[in-house]
Parts: C-alpha cells; structure tokens; sequence
C-alpha cells in the first residue's frame, strides 16, 4: 500500500478510516473517488484466511479486526500488568514506527529517493527532539538518580544546549547537503520531517508526562479512545445508514451517536473500577532508597469517595437523595465526551491526509486496521487533550517533584530556601520556636 511507488496520478482518494465504523452501507464517495481507490492488498496471516474462507469479505473483515483487536488488548494489558516503566518503551517503540510510516510517505509523495543525506538526517532529527523531551523528564522526575550521578548532573545541567548544539548540527548539515537541482524538494521535506515531529514527538511526550502523573491518565484515556474505536464500528457496522462526514464516507452517524452513549457509559464504570488501586492512581516516581520505582501513595481527594446531593428533578424521578461517587467519575464523563466527540477529528484529519496524497492506509502493520499511524491518530489528540486537561483542572503542586529538584541544588541554596521557609512558617505561626 504506503509503500508502493506509483505515479502522480495513479491513487485516487481512499477513505482508510473507512473500516473503522464498519459500515458497509454507507457509500459516501463519488464514483469517480471510488474508481480510483487502489486495489487492496490481502495481508492477512494465511491461517485466518484458511479458517475464514467462505465468509463474505464484510463478514471476513469483521472477524480479522475482531480478532486483531483483541490480540492486541490482551497484548496491552499484559505490559500494564508488567509495571508503568514497561509503557515507556512501548509508547517509544509506537512513535517511532508513526514517524517512519508518514516520513516514507513523504519519500514516496515528492519521490525523494535520492536526496542526499536526508533519510539519515530525518533520523538524526528525531534522535535530537527525543534525547530534548526525554533529558527533561529525566531532570524533572529523576531527581534524586541525577543527584547521585556525575555524568548525569552535567547531562542535566547543560541539557538544553547540548540538544540545541545537536540540533544546530543536523541544521547545518542540512544547509551544507543543498543542491541546486533539488533546492524546493528538499525544502519540501525539511518541512514534512519537522512537521511530523511536532505531531508525532511532542505528543508522545505529554503521553509519558501523564503516565508519570499516574496510570490512570495513561490508561482511562486510551481505553476511552478504543471503547469509541470499537462501539462506533459496532453499531457503524449493524445499523449504519446516514453518512456522517464525506472525508470518511463509512463513517455513520449512527455509528458516532452509538460510539458516544457507549463510551461514556463504559468510562463512568471503567473510572470507578480504577480508582479503587492505588496502582493505577499514585504518581509514578523514583524511590531512592530500593532504586526502583514506586506506585504508593495516599490517594487525591479526586480518587476519594464522596457524596453527592443530587438536584430536585433527579431525586423526583429517581427517589435517590444522594450519591456516592469517586470525583474522578465526574471527570471521567469530560474525558469520554472528548474521545467521543473530538477524538475522532483526529481520524477524521489522518483521513484528508490520505487522500490528500491518494494513499489507502499509512502502512500494512496489522492486518485488517492498516499501520500503526492509522490506530494513533486519535490518540495523540486525547493524549494532548488529558494533558491540558489534568494541568488545569487535576494537578496541584507536587511535593514530592519539589523536594528532588530542592535536592539538586548546592548545600548553600538548600540551606537559604531552608531559613526562608523557616521565617514563612514562623510568621504564619506553623513554628513557635
């Protein structure tokens, strides 16, 4: 599929999202788009299409996502089960392969084959912004570790200019491998590169930085996303009728009503579920003294049982005067309304990019959903989404964030902040002494 090298002209606009919702009923395309789509290419394992066979290829469809999708939940829940640190790799290991999927596009779109040096240096580029956002979470929640390390305390104390220096290097290498046959071409994905960078980089770097808050802002949001993937598919597949956007003319409306109910619905128990475990509800941080991270804690007010009066008009109809919920359920509903309702404008967004460059899917990673762009791009607007969303609303100051960047400092600025603090509390009347 992405890979293929065609002509300009050969790809038609090819609705890969499409499949998602399932529905197909819902026609929304021209003839003409529909004309051009390319031929699928069948890349499912040979066992499924043996135990298939025989099957229509909606029905077929319908099984292999089926299928997939649960091998790949299962998959998802057993790194969970290993522990948060196991995330990171896993949340690495998916930007990169996003980022190789849309910068091969680039190659194949502008047929850039033979630039010079610029496959190695979009690399490099993505080396440089990751050893940035990567180095800063480094110093924000390893504290203590970087206290204890030499090499660490000069990595961190020069960090930002050491990935500026990096960054200044692939610049003027970029600049010294211009040549004058190719000056717009290799603008074109100078700008391609760093615009995937900013999508695909910074995103999943505000992934991590709400796993460390707790593996609850990891979990919740991307169960939501998925619940919304699957229920939109659902109900696309067996009621769809009324196309609801032409960039994705498989896409229903009743597959996105349907998708809604059921995620707030399963968010409002799933957010029950979870806050019971500090496990999933403590921040994730460095515990210096068995040197391995720790998920203990006494849980926020917002993942503490509280009652609720409920209005008049619910008590009428109910007979219920109060209510017994954890706070985060409350927020449990902004958080499903967003995966339902502007989480798919991310799908919605990777779907105009594809036809916008005539491609059917980002890649072939998994059979029967595309590559692995093709799952993520809701995510990463969800995960902006939680970010923004627990910095308003959630996160207060961390004392425990304070006291290991407090431990970084030199003896003499501990000791000044510690007679400033003694003469605060002395005033507010905390110390009598």
């Amino acid at each position: 599929r992405m890979g293929q090298a065609v002509s300009d002209d050969t790809y038609g606009h090819a609705d890969g999202e499409g499949e998602r919702e399932g529905d197909g009923e819902a026609e929304g395309d021209s003839k003409a788009d529909a004309s051009e789509v390319p031929p699928a290419t069948d890349d499912t394992p040979e066992c499924l299409n043996k135990a298939l066979q025989g099957l229509s290829s909606r029905w077929k469809n319908w099984w292999i996502r089926g299928i997939l999708s649960l091998t790949m939940i299962t998959g998802f829940s057993l790194l969970i089960y290993m522990g948060p640190i196991m995330l990171i790799p896993l949340v690495m290991a998916i930007q990169i392969k996003c980022f190789q999927e849309i910068i091969i596009i680039g190659y194949r779109v502008y047929h850039s084959y033979d630039l010079p040096w610029f496959r190695t240096l979009s690399w490099y580029f993505l080396v440089c912004v990751n050893y940035f956002f990567y180095g800063e979470t480094l110093a924000d929640y390893f504290g203590v570790l970087v206290q204890r390390e030499e090499p660490l305390q000069f990595l961190v104390r020069y960090h930002r200019f050491i990935s500026f220096t990096l960054y200044l290097t692939g610049f003027c290498v970029f600049v010294l491998s211009l040549v004058k046959k190719h000056y717009r071409l290799q603008f074109y994905m100078f700008a391609w590169t760093h615009v995937t960078l900013l999508i695909v980089v910074t995103q999943s770097h505000l992934v991590i930085q709400n796993l460390f808050e707790g593996l609850i802002w990891f979990i919740f949001p991307v169960s939501t996303v998925i619940c919304n993937d699957i229920m939109a598919y659902v109900f696309g597949f067996f009621f769809g009728r009324t196309p609801l956007i032409q960039l994705s003319p498989k896409k229903t409306w009743e597959g996105f009503i349907g998708g809604f109910f059921s995620t707030v619905i399963f968010g409002f128990i799933f957010a029950y579920l979870l806050a019971q475990y500090q496990y999933f509800v403590c921040p994730v941080e460095f515990d210096s003294e068995t040197n391995r991270f720790a998920v203990d804690c006494q849980p926020s007010s917002v993942f503490v049982l509280q009652v609720y009066t409920l209005p008049a008009i619910v008590q009428n109809v109910t007979r219920w005067e109060t209510v017994t919920l954890y706070p985060f359920q409350i927020h449990s509903i902004s958080i499903s309304s967003f995966a339902s309702l502007i989480g798919p404008f991310g799908g919605f967004f990777a779907s105009g990019f594809k036809r916008a460059f005539k491609i059917k899917d980002f890649a072939d990673t998994i059979p029967g959903h595309g590559g692995i762009m093709d799952r993520f791009d809701c995510q990463y607007l969800m995960a902006t989404f939680v970010h923004v969303y627990l910095t308003s609303f959630i996160r207060g100051p961390n004392p425990s964030k304070v006291l290991q960047q407090l431990l970084v400092l030199h003896p003499e600025q501990q000791l000044s902040i510690f007679n400033a603090l003694r003469s605060h509390l002395r005033e507010k009347g905390v110390l009598t002494e």
